[in-house]
Parts: C-alpha cells; sequence; structure tokens
C-alpha cells in the first residue's frame, strides 16, 4: 500500500514524500482510516512501529480544512498528552515536519524547563499542543490553556502514563476537554489498567493491535549471561571490550545505577553519556544528541527515560538489569533489528532475577540461548540474595528522613 491511497491531501503526502516516506507501517496502515472516520481508536504498538505519524497524519488531515477558519486567535484543536519530555519533543518534531505545507500550529509543554516561554506560546495560540499532564494542568490552574474547543485527545505511552502515576491527572484532562472529542489511546502494553482506562473514557473504540506484546522480533538475536550481582559491571566491561560493538543502548533500573555504570564507562575510557528523570532537561538533550550525532557510542538509560526516544541503527540493548515486567524485556530489544536491519540484545542476569527469565520466557514462549563461556560464571547452586534491614533501638519508631521527604515527581 502506498500513503495516497489512505486519502491524504497533497499537502501531506508532499512532506511524507520529502522525507521519502513512500509505504505506511502496519500500524499507520489500519489506524489511519479508523482515525479519519472520526472513530475512537485504542491500539497496541511497540516504538518504533510508527504509532506518532498513524495518529499525527489523520489529525492534520482532520484539521487542514479549518486551518484558515480562526481570525480571532487560534484554539486548541488536538491536544496529544504523553509521559515524558523527550517524547512530547519527539512528537512536536513529527508534527511539525509532516504539517510543513500547511498553515497549522504546533507547540509543546512540559515540565523541567522555564514555564515562561510556554505562556507566551500559548498566548500566540497553536492548532495542535503536545504536553505531559503535569505542565498541562499547572497551565490550565493559570488560566493558560482553554481545552474547550478540543476536538482530538491522544493519550500515548498510555502504560507508561498511569505507571508514573498520571492517572488522575489524565482523568481530570479528559474531564475537561468537550464531550463529543474524538479520543485516541496507543500503548506499547495493554495491562488492566490501561484496559479499565480505555472503557472508561473511549467510545465504542475500534481496536488496532500491531507487534503483540508477546512477539520478540526474529531480527534480534537474543544472548542470555549468568553473573553474580557484584559481576556485573565487570561482565559489562568485558563485553564491551571483547564481543559488543556500535550503537548500544544499556537499560538499568535505578536512576543510582544509571550514574554508577556511567562512571564506570567513562573511568575506563568509553565513550558513554545518560539519561535519567533527575537530570535537566538540557542535561538529557544534550546526552541523547550526543548518542545520535556518534559522538558517543553507549547511552545507559531507565525505562522511563528512554521510553518513546526514537534511535535510528541501534545496533545493541544490553540489559544491566533485567526487567521485572516480561512485556517491557520485549519492549526492550524491540528497539534494535529494525527496519530490516539485524540487531542483539545481551542480558545479565544476577540469582535473584532468574525469576524474571522465567516470566519473559513463557510471554516470548522460547528459551534464550545462554552463554557460558565468560569470566564471571554465576555458581548454579547460588540462591538469591536476602538484604536485611539494618537499624536501631534509637531509630525505633521513627520514620526515615527519606520517608519524611515529600516525594520528588518529575514530568
Amino acid at each position: 500500500m502506498h500513503f495516497k491511497e489512505l486519502q491524504l491531501n497533497k499537502p501531506i503526502l508532499r512532506a511524507l514524500a520529502e522525507k521519502k516516506y513512500d509505504n505506511p507501517t502496519l500500524v499507520q496502515e489500519r489506524a489511519i482510516p479508523l482515525i479519519l472516520a472520526k472513530h475512537d481508536v485504542i491500539a497496541s504498538a511497540q516504538t518504533g512501529t510508527g504509532k506518532t505519524a498513524a495518529y499525527a497524519l489523520p489529525i492534520l488531515q482532520l484539521l487542514f480544512d479549518k486551518q484558515d477558519a480562526a481570525k480571532k486567535g487560534r484554539k486548541i484543536k488536538s491536544l496529544i498528552i504523553c509521559p515524558t519530555r523527550e517524547l512530547a519533543i519527539q512528537i512536536e518534531e513529527n508534527f511539525k515536519s509532516y504539517s510543513t505545507h500547511t498553515k497549522l500550529k504546533t507547540g509543546v509543554v512540559f515540565g523541567g524547563a522555564s514555564i515562561e516561554p510556554q505562556k507566551q506560546l500559548l498566548k500566540k495560540g497553536v492548532d495542535i499542543l503536545i504536553a505531559t499532564p503535569g505542565r498541562l494542568l499547572d497551565l490550565h490552574k493559570q488560566d493558560f490553556v482553554n481545552l474547550s474547543q478540543i476536538e482530538t485527545l491522544v493519550l500515548d505511552e498510555a502504560d507508561l502514563m498511569l505507571d508514573m502515576g498520571f492517572i488522575d491527572d489524565v482523568k481530570k484532562i479528559e474531564r475537561l476537554c468537550t464531550k463529543e472529542k474524538q479520543v485516541l489511546l496507543f500503548s506499547a502494553t495493554m495491562p488492566h489498567k490501561v484496559t479499565e482506562l480505555a472503557k472508561s473514557i473511549l467510545k465504542d473504540p475500534k481496536k488496532v493491535a500491531v507487534a503483540p506484546n508477546s512477539s520478540a522480533s526474529d531480527t534480534v538475536h537474543q544472548v542470555l549471561y549468568y553473573t553474580p550481582k557484584p559481576n556485573k559491571i565487570e561482565l559489562c566491561l568485558h563485553l564491551l571490550r571483547r564481543k559488543i560493538e556500535g550503537n548500544i543502548l544499556i537499560f538499568r533500573r535505578t536512576k543510582y545505577g544509571v550514574e554508577k555504570l556511567e562512571s564506570s564507562l567513562l573511568k575506563n575510557n568509553f565513550k558513554a553519556s545518560s539519561l535519567h528523570g533527575d537530570k535537566s532537561q538540557s542535561d538529557r538533550q544534550t546526552a541523547l544528541n550526543q548518542f545520535k550525532k556518534g559522538e558517543t557510542n553507549i547511552l545507559i538509560a531507565t525505562d522511563v527515560a528512554a521510553r518513546g526516544i526514537d534511535i535510528n541503527d541501534l545496533d545493541v540493548v544490553l540489559n544491566f538489569d533485567l526487567p521485572n515486567i516480561p512485556e517491557t524485556y520485549v519492549h526492550r530489544i524491540g528497539r534494535t533489528g529494525r527496519a530490516g536491519k539485524t540487531g542483539i540484545a545481551y542480558s545479565l542476569c544476577a540469582a535473584d532475577e532468574k525469576k524474571y527469565v522465567a516470566s519473559i520466557q513463557r510471554l516470548i514462549l522460547q528459551d534464550i540461548p545462554v552463554e557460558d563461556e565468560h569470566p564471571y560464571p554465576l555458581d548454579p547452586s547460588a540462591k538469591p540474595q536476602v538484604h536485611k534491614k539494618q537499624g536501631s533501638k534509637h531509630r525505633k519508631g521513627r520514620k526515615s528522613e527519606a520517608s519524611k521527604k515529600k516525594k520528588k515527581r518529575w514530568y
């Protein structure tokens, strides 16, 4: 199928041609006609399947005929909600690229950056707004955002938004929009809480499922290394020196783990950068740009920071810490081996992560090949470490300083 067959107008087709996009991906082929027909849509699609264009192109098409209608200032007609700053910026770039031959205006607002320029942007008016939930509600409280004219509401990476605790914010935003709006929900995975949210805000939705959550791509070669947890960094260094080459995305579970591994790699003269939620927006954007430009070839990130980031030509995914949710493993390794290319996914497994491997293998319906030939093997009889809580009688009954602090929230 060609994009022309999806009934898109000439300005959009011209923009796609300039980007050398000829044929729609499967999620685009299935979702675009449904969205153009004004159906609510719930779509399950992994990162890298072209899901942003799957909703961006029909939204631009639907707004195109109205682009000259607003003579007294632009009103926000389409609202895209996503969980992270990087994803918001990426979505904005896509919308601007696809709408380059139209008069439609796109803007983005997110936390972790000065709010004043975003206020000025909204004063000038935009047709399409991309936003993270917290910043959008902050701007709404200050009367800089009017959602009364919303025609299409998109919830992108819905599973991650709910994992990050945004469910109440998402519901509040949905209620602030008009009842007649079209709602599009896109999610990499479809856990129960996402399904329940969809039932509560979508009206008779059409379903699109692409790259089922249980499928591991045939273009990705998987390798599993069992090793004691204290030896993971040494094994990682060993693999980077002797086996792993190219552009590498390494996943760690925590921000502290990201920082620790980055420090070790830099000390060993590797070109590495990192992403996590405690970094400033400018630092995160710098790290990502360095990786994309080839100034570094290793990017270390948490799942939250890496979700939705579009990285071309990724050769290797390294699961330094295995995820406790098996669908997350499929999502991670699916970042390599795209566009007809092959990729490799390495996973380091300590004794207490064996249960995660079992869950992953049940989901993907295959055993991950194990590599035993390395300097830091795990004793087959090794048992998971039990971490005992330490305390003293002087602290008994007291709250820790950490528990007294208000939990930090980033968006």
